[in-house]
């Protein structure tokens, strides 16, 4: 029997996966603490409580938006690394960018919950579609050079999932930027956009690839 080719051996993505791991682990935990139980001289009655409890609505849907967020980065993250066979220096200091991005999340939730509503959301919003911007630029751009001529790519890995991917990730960036300058507009209609890209991208790279006309680029 002959021996593989180095291209479908053992992966040298490993401790790099590892890592990341940790770091989406880390930052999709700390989404949570934002949702504080309510506390005061009102906060033993049952009825004022359920009142607290409700008034805290936009805590709870930034933390699943962020949440859901966090959690498709880390799907799309683990395919595009199924795909990817080797690494080099300029490879992990993309993942570093992305991760730094991830890592900015719980902060960037954190305020649009808090300001929703107040003078000052419109900032915070700007951030938050902000942050979600560089997210997507940074997932891009960690994708783009991996499969650019196959530079990082298995031998044998996935034609159809790759193109997929480069086809459902030309649009972030730019959906965010709208979702971004919207933000000086309506708030809502802003952070509403962010959580529908976020769903944009659960759909498998597959569905993607039959929209696309040409491979990876």
């Amino acid at each position: 029997m002959t021996a593989a080719p180095p291209e479908t051996g053992p992966r040298e993505t490993g401790r790099i996966e590892a890592f990341s791991d940790g770091v989406f682990a880390v930052a999709i935990t700390l989404l949570v603490l934002d949702i504080h139980v309510p506390t005061g001289p009102l906060a033993g009655h049952s009825t004022h409580l359920a009142a607290d409890l409700l008034a805290q609505w936009p805590t709870y849907a930034a933390f699943l938006t962020s949440f859901l967020t966090v959690l498709i980065v880390w799907i799309n993250h683990h395919r595009i690394f199924g795909l990817i066979q080797r690494s080099d220096d300029r490879f992990m200091l993309l993942n570093g960018a992305l991760l730094l991005a991830v890592t900015l999340f719980p902060f960037a939730t954190s305020l649009a919950a808090s300001y929703y509503g107040q003078p000052d959301a419109t900032i915070a919003a700007l951030v938050y579609s902000g942050t979600s911007l560089f997210l997507a630029s940074c997932f891009n751009m960690l994708w783009k050079y991996a499969s650019t001529n196959e530079r990082l790519l298995r031998v044998d890995y996935d034609r159809q999932v790759a193109i997929g991917i480069t086809h459902s990730y030309r649009f972030g960036p730019h959906v965010y930027f709208v979702a971004f300058l919207l933000g000086f507009v309506s708030v809502p209609i802003c952070l509403g956009m962010c959580a529908l890209l976020a769903l944009f991208f659960t759909i498998p790279p597959r569905k993607h690839a039959v929209c696309a006309t040409t491979g990876i680029r």
